[in-house]
Order: C-alpha cells, then structure tokens, then sequence
C-alpha cells in the first residue's frame, strides 16, 4: 500500500492464538461485561416509580397511557407525556382479561408482550456451568505452575553462562592499550583456535587454560570481551560467584554443564570472571572451608586436566587476588599461562588516553605527553574516568571543548576526591597551608624526591589539603635513600607544625600511617634496615601447600621487638632530618604558607618562583 508521496506504506498484521487459555480468557470477559450490563440495565428500570395495577387499569381509561410492556409479572407503563411507571400482576392472571373485565377495550391501547423464559434459561445454565469451567480453569493454572516450578528446580543445575558471538562484542583488540603483553598472548590463543593445523604441524597443543592477574580496573575483563570480539569461535562468559546457589552439589553440576556445552560447540572460549570466589586454596586442619566451593573447585580441576580429553577449549580466568588461588588450579596442563595484567607505563597511559579520547573535543592546549607523565598509578578505568570527568567539568562550565584545566582538575578528582568548600577558621587555614607546605619545601630540597606538582589548601575527600608530587618516571626499582627521603617528604607536615606553632595536631595521622607502612617494609621485607638482608613476615595470605590463615609467626618476641625499634629509627630520622630543613628554611615556609593563603593553590610552576629550581645536589 502506498501513501499520497508514493511511498509505501507497511502495514503491521496481528495474529491471535486460539488456544486454550485464549478462549478462556474471552469467554469469561464477555460474560462478565454482560453481567454488568444486565445489572446496569436491571438498576435503571427498578429506578422508575412502582404503581398499583388498579391505578395502572384507571390511567389507561382515562387516556393518559399510550403502551404497555409486559415483562413476565412485570408490567411498564410508558405515560404520553413520556414518563415510566412500573407495576405488577399475579404470574397466573392476564393483562387483557384484566382490561376487559375493567369494560376497556385492548385494542385502544399498544400492548407489548416480552417472553424472557427462554433467555433466563440460559442465564441458569450458565450460572450453573460457569462457576465448574472457572473451577476446572483455575486448576488447570496451579497444576502447570506446580510443573514451571518442578522444571526450574531441575534447572539448578543448569550453567548460566552467556554465549556471545562475534556480531554481539564490538569490543575487538584495538579498542585495548597499554597491556601489550596480555594483549599478545590472547592473540595467539585466538590464532590458535582458528587456526589450529599450523600449530598442530609443529607438535604444538592447544592451552588449556589462561589466568589474568592484576588490580582492579587495569583491563582484565576488557581484554576478554576483546577475545569474544575477535575470535570466530563460541564464547562462554560466567562470574565465579555464579556457580554457588544453596544447594550442595549444584556448583559442580554447573561447572559439567558449562564444559559439556563448550565441548559441544568446540572450538570454544569459556571465560571466568573473579575466579578467586570458586578457586581459593583448599583448606587444611582446624579451619575447613565451605564443601561446597570445594566440590566446584575440585570439577573444575577435573574438567581442565582429568581423564576425559578436553580438545580445543580454552579457559581464560581473571582474577585481583591471585595469591589466594589453589596451587593445584595453577599447575601446568590447567592454567598454561600466568599474564600479569599491571598498571600501564607512560606508553601505555598514551595509548589509553587516546582510545578513551575518540568523540570528545580537545582545545589545542592539551599536552598529552604531560597528562601521561601526570597520571602516574592510574589504572585503564582510572584514565576512562578522568576524561569522562574533564568532560563533565568543561561542559558545566560552559565550554565548547576540554582544555588542560580540565584535565588537572579531573585528575585531582580521581586521586583525591572531589572539592570541598567547607568553612574554615583562619587558623585552621594558617595551620593547613603550613603543613602542605612543608611537605612541598622537604620534597623540593632533598635530591632524590620528584618535583612538586601541586599545593593545594582546598580540602578534597577527608583531606583539609594535599601536596602532589607524582613520579617522574615510571620506576621498576626504589633504592633505600629514596625510601627514607620519602619518610622525611611525609613528615615534613608534622614538622612545620612544631617549629612554626611550637604544637602539634591531628592533621599528620594519614602522613604517619603511609610512613610506618613504607618503614616497615624496608625493616621487614626489603631487608633495608640493621637486622639484615630478612624476611621477618609473610607477604601472601596462603602458603605455597595451601595452609591456614592461623599459621603462628615464626619470628620471636625479641626478634620482633627490635624490628619495632628499627621501624621506629627509621621514621625518626626521617623526622628529625625534616625539622632539620624546616628550620633552616624557615623564611622560605613562610612565604610558599603566605602564598597559599592568598592563592589557595599552587601549580609547579608559581611554586618553583618561589623557592627557585630543584636541584640534584643537596647538603642534606
């Protein structure tokens, strides 16, 4: 069919079911609406005024009614001014006997007879069977519910993996950067499921299984969805929290299904999401784990690397903890490869900055070198998240694009939270621009520390202010002079507050706890300190056979009481040395302090006016 333009136009066809449930539902609502209407209809005519049938008989004679309805006993009078009245006969007796006997004559009047006798049959049938088909309905309903609910019982045991394919996933292996190593290992298992005979020519074995280690938001789940993008092959997709339920035994039976619908389908991807929920270590002793997990872990053990062959179906698993994995679930013949997926270099962050980039307007100002440089730490969300917010901060402002500003103020908001515009007394606002400024002057002096980026007496999260001084460079290895200039930068706060105020506050308790974390890892696991090149502690929650949490220190009450006192002289020293430059710069506090009471913020380049170039060389 075509419009009045000549295009056509299509016109929607819709087709009813006639089935059961159908006809039920239409039979049951046209008797409803007719038993409204009879109701409605019954209710208007037992509204008209009730006479006697004498007074009916004596207005007929005297001309004022012009027809008669005879409804059974029923009897409606219709007047000639046009009103209504109603009257009843005895059901034996006659209308026009009646008339004849009052000496009028029928046939000067309109007299209407109505049988209704055969319609009440009807309606009494129906009363009858209406109520036993309603009866029979209603069980017919309960009995599929109870069958819908049998089947779901049985459906436990059912994998609730989600099967993409190619056309699903717009997600493909250039949408991912800065994790170049991952990146090519998946590459090859992709490789190596489509094309199999160029491996299998070489002796070559498909791996069995590939394990994403790293922090959360560095790519992990991003890199699978990339694999489910590229590959031509099924993909199975499942959270490890997804094969628990209630009832014991169900975990397992997941785990088959899942398998058994990746061997059907093989070549094929199945990919675990958080596998530490299914896959932590096997508990030994006094404190058991739950069986249940312990069943699922032990067929996934199975179906990796059991009796039954399991030819072309690669598992890829991600995890943030992967110490806590089962070492049986990380040998060889299960999980092949071990890819750590760590937080990006410089490179990388340029890489991720540009993908992240595509759709949104940039002024000219934008160095994207300095925003690599300035992103030290962040992870692949993190970035995804700056440049989101730099949007939505330029856009609230009233801009046509995204400057430098911008980016500064969203990478300050995802490191430290967002301003805060609190009311502060004038001495608390003397304190906190002392105490950043501190810790700005301590890290500009000593030679080893990186360059103050920003000063800040703006409070941002539960911080009143904040010194940033990221990394240079990105640095692979920390030297022990670096670690103890980075005590002293952390407590260059406390000391500013001593020398200048001669009193201390509660504003350095963050400062201290990040100092004690840093001194007790060189005293306890770098072997940075008088005791020793020794590890006095373990670095992972589980042992290497799986042990309890509840494994005593081996390390004794005297050993540990001097490694408290090597804890404390370093931290010490690292104090003492910052009161040390504090007080013989104490001129120069006072200006970058009186700086930041007018300005709030200070940027690299205005802090630098003041307390002049860093330089590599120090007496200190």
């Amino acid at each position: 069919m075509a419009n009045k333009n000549g295009k056509d136009i299509k016109i929607k066809k819709y087709k009813i079911n006639f089935n059961v449930r159908t006809i039920f539902i239409i039979v049951f609502t046209f008797l409803f609406l007719s038993f409204i209407f009879q109701s409605i209809s019954s209710g208007i005519k037992q509204a008209l005024p009730e006479k006697s049938i004498t007074t009916i008989v004596k207005e007929i004679r005297e001309g004022k009614i012009k027809k008669v309805d005879i409804i059974d006993s029923k009897i409606i009078a219709y007047y000639k001014d046009d009103k209504l009245s109603t009257s009843y006969k005895e059901p034996s007796d006659s209308f026009l006997k009646t008339l004849k006997d009052s000496g009028i004559n029928p046939d000067t009047i309109q007299i209407n007879v109505k049988d209704t006798q055969s319609s009440f049959g009807w309606a009494n049938i129906l009363g009858n069977i209406l109520p036993t088909i309603l009866m029979v309905g209603f069980f017919i309903f309960l009995f599929r519910q109870a069958k819908g609910a049998q089947d779901s019982v049985f459906s436990f045991g059912q994998s609730k993996a989600k099967r993409f394919s190619k056309d699903l996933s717009k997600i493909t292996f250039k949408d991912v950067a800065g994790v170049n190593e991952a990146k090519h290992e998946l590459e090859e298992v992709v490789d190596f499921l489509k094309n199999p005979e160029k491996y299998k020519k070489l002796g070559a074995r498909t791996p069995k299984g590939v394990l994403l280690v790293g922090p959360s938001g560095c790519g992990k789940t991003l890199l699978a969805k990339a694999v489910a993008g590229e590959a031509n092959v099924p993909f199975f997709s499942i959270a490890g929290s997804e094969f628990m339920e209630m009832l014991v035994g169900i975990g397992a039976a997941r785990v088959r299904d899942l398998f058994d619908n990746a061997k059907k389908s093989s070549p094929a991807i199945i990919f675990i999401d958080e596998i530490d929920a299914i896959g932590r270590a096997r508990s030994v002793g006094m404190m058991p784990s739950h069986d249940e997990r312990e069943q699922t872990l032990n067929q996934i053990l199975v179906e990796m690397d059991g009796f039954s062959p399991n030819l072309q179906v690669v598992v890829v698993a991600a995890t943030n903890r992967g110490d806590l994995l089962d070492t049986a679930l990380l040998r060889p013949g299960r999980f092949d490869r071990r890819i750590m997926v760590d937080y990006p270099d410089v490179d990388g962050r340029k890489e991720i900055i540009k993908i992240h980039s595509r759709g949104k307007p940039f002024s000219k100002n934008v160095n994207w070198d300095n925003t690599a440089k300035r992103t030290v730490g962040f992870s692949g969300a993190d970035l995804e998240n700056m440049l989101n917010e730099a949007a939505i901060y330029a856009a609230r402002q009233g801009k046509t694009a995204i400057d430098m500003s911008d980016l500064e103020e969203a990478a300050t908001k995802v490191k430290l939270g967002p301003e805060k515009k609190r009311l502060q007394t004038e001495t608390d606002r003397k304190l906190t621009a002392y105490h950043e400024a501190g810790h700005a002057l301590v890290s500009h002096i000593l030679p080893n520390t990186d360059p103050v980026h920003r000063i800040s007496i703006v409070s941002r999260g539960r911080a009143l202010g904040y010194t940033l001084i990221p990394p240079a460079k990105d640095k692979l290895h920390e030297t022990k002079t670096h670690l103890i200039e980075q005590i002293s930068v952390m407590m260059g706060g406390r000391a500013a507050e001593e020398v200048i105020f001669n009193e201390i506050t509660t504003g350095a308790a963050n400062d201290f706890d990040q100092a004690t974390n840093v001194a007790r890892a060189m005293v306890v696991e770098f072997g940075m300190s008088a005791l020793g090149p020794i590890n006095f502690g373990p670095t992972m929650d589980v042992t290497e056979w799986g042990k309890s949490y509840m494994e005593q220190n081996p390390v004794s009450q005297e050993m540990m009481s001097k490694i408290d006192n090597e804890i404390k002289k370093i931290i010490m020293d690292g104090y003492n040395l910052s009161v040390k430059i504090i007080k013989e710069n104490k001129k120069t506090l006072d200006k970058v302090a009186s700086e930041l009471l007018k300005t709030e913020s200070l940027d690299q380049d205005e802090f630098e006016k003041i307390v002049g170039v860093k330089k590599l060389n120090s007496k200190y």
